[in-house]
């Protein structure tokens, strides 16, 4: 069934305004399947969109793997149409947008917890491997976000000398290295640990510290620097 389809209407008018009400008094009260039942109604209105709040969230493994997943995943779900996706992504978008607001508004370090937090929203729940550098200013502002590479399920190739040559295009007094692990265990391989202590060496020779390597999952996060790796 289509978006568009009129089938199944329902009158679900008093329902929606409780649900209107709970969300305005206090959003935080409503259980994950009310919120996603609300957002696609804004963009079904003539539906009832609980079933269909269901099954995504049982199909994504609960609201953070919907709203993270990719738009063409959730297209395929049946009832979704390009509206309706488009309202699961924006919020998405918003809840990012917020997040990354947190990192960018004070020094990196002081800021480590805001940080970890937009990264596990956007990263964790990616079904393929991407690897981001973070760089800052010599006050450890954040400068740039910048995704270096995608790759498969598994693997996502990273040069040192593009990870430098960056840093130095942009004067990045300092970096940190991002990638997320599609298994979810963000324990690191050796291959992690060889890349960041050859970033470390390399940008230790033109002044560009190395701050961490974080590496997200769904089961959490590592710190290479936290677990001595580098």
């Amino acid at each position: 069934m289509g978006e568009a389809d009129s089938a199944g209407i329902t009158d679900g008018t008093g329902h929606r305004a409780r649900l209107r009400q709970r969300l305005l008094s206090d959003g935080e009260g409503l259980l994950d399947h009310e919120l996603v039942e609300y957002l696609l109604a804004l963009a079904i209105p003539r539906r009832d969109t609980k079933p269909l709040a269901k099954a995504l969230l049982h199909e994504f493994g609960g609201i953070a793997g919907l709203l993270t997943a990719d738009a063409e995943a959730i297209a395929r779900v049946p009832g979704m149409g390009e509206t309706s996706v488009a309202a699961l992504k924006i919020a998405h978008a918003a809840a990012l947008r917020l997040l990354r607001g947190e990192v960018a508004a004070r020094p990196v370090l002081a800021n480590w917890q805001a940080l970890l937090d937009y990264l596990r929203a956007d990263m964790a729940h990616h079904a393929i491997e991407r690897v981001r550098v973070l760089h800052m200013n010599s006050r450890n502002m954040l400068i740039r976000d910048e995704l270096m590479q995608e790759g498969s399920v598994d693997e996502a190739p990273v040069y040192v000398r593009e990870v430098i040559r960056r840093a130095i295009d942009l004067g990045s007094a300092a970096i940190i290295l991002v990638h997320n692990h599609p298994s979810g265990d963000p324990a690191p391989s050796r291959a992690d640990i060889e890349l960041t202590r050859n970033v470390v060496e390399a940008g230790k020779r033109l002044g560009i510290a190395v701050h961490d390597h974080i590496i997200i999952g769904t089961e959490g996060h590592s710190s290479l620097r936290s677990m001595g790796l580098m």
